[in-house]
């Protein structure tokens, strides 16, 4: 349970505890008020804590009196029982103030970007496995950069309805550019390299930092996943340049996933 909904039910159950005071502790609404509120607290806190018994212990009548006891002494009995409660209460909000670390819920964009960051880091096993046909049927071999393109459009459709490919980017040093694929939705670009011969760690990088000057001035791009193919292992250092260029551009996110890793 999120910490400021926690806060709120117990706030709740105060409020109530207010407008309990003009019924009597074997009222049908005392009785519902005291069952939520030790649901409320096991919701919270868990069912085997200090919390619940302290709620528990809570007293809303005299333990001792005789048939000269006074009504009077019974209503006192049972309001004081109520500011009981109301303090236990204020205090399990004050220590949920204090001491719960808010559990954030993933974004959704984080989990659009989680689903990408997939596919780049399966993308060797996917590749390998549609090798292996029955009966020597054809297949797609991944040769080149179009190959890994197209594989990588068909896995994309997985997760995302709306994938535009080959869009034209503004103009950087006086000219334009193809992004690969563009999840306009999302803000996100997706661009797709293969290495080969002559296209290796430092080209690469090169590559890699025109493409980021260039997509800083694409309207729909808040974020931009770099996946590097390198099946052959040609780049020595793939961590070295993942962590060199995956940074924040000039307000874009940028992400580099080199894979396979350890050939």
């Amino acid at each position: 349970m999120k910490k400021e909904q926690a806060i709120q039910k117990f706030e709740r159950q105060i409020a109530l505890a207010d407008d309990l005071k003009a019924s009597e502790s074997f009222s049908p609404e005392f009785k519902k008020w005291q069952r939520d509120t030790e649901i409320i607290i096991t919701k919270v806190f868990g069912e085997d804590t200090r919390h619940i018994k302290d709620f528990d212990d809570i007293s809303y009548s005299l333990g001792i009196f005789s048939t000269g006891t006074p009504d009077s002494a019974f209503v006192e009995a049972y309001l004081e029982g109520l500011e009981e409660a109301k303090s236990i209460l204020l205090s399990f909000i004050q220590e949920i103030n204090e001491f719960w670390t808010e559990v954030l819920e993933p974004k959704e964009d984080n989990l659009e970007i989680e689903k990408i960051q997939n596919l780049c880091n399966r993308f060797h096993l996917i590749s390998r496995q549609i090798r292996s046909r029955h009966a020597n049927r054809e297949t797609l071999n991944i040769e080149d950069e179009y190959d890994v393109q197209d594989l990588f459009h068909a896995l994309l459709t997985l997760y995302f309805d709306d994938i535009r490919p080959e869009e034209w980017t503004p103009s950087y040093a006086g000219s334009g550019s193809r992004v690969d694929f563009l999840l306009k939705q999302e803000n996100i670009i997706i661009e797709i390299k293969k290495t080969r011969k002559g296209l290796v760690a430092k080209e690469v990088g090169e590559q890699l930092m025109i493409d980021i000057l260039r997509y800083q001035a694409h309207p729909n791009c808040k974020t931009l996943i770099c996946f590097v193919y390198d099946p052959e292992g040609r780049i020595g250092n793939p961590k070295g340049i993942e962590n060199d260029l995956s940074k924040t551009h000039e307000g874009i996110d940028v992400q580099v996933i080199i894979t396979p890793r350890g050939l």
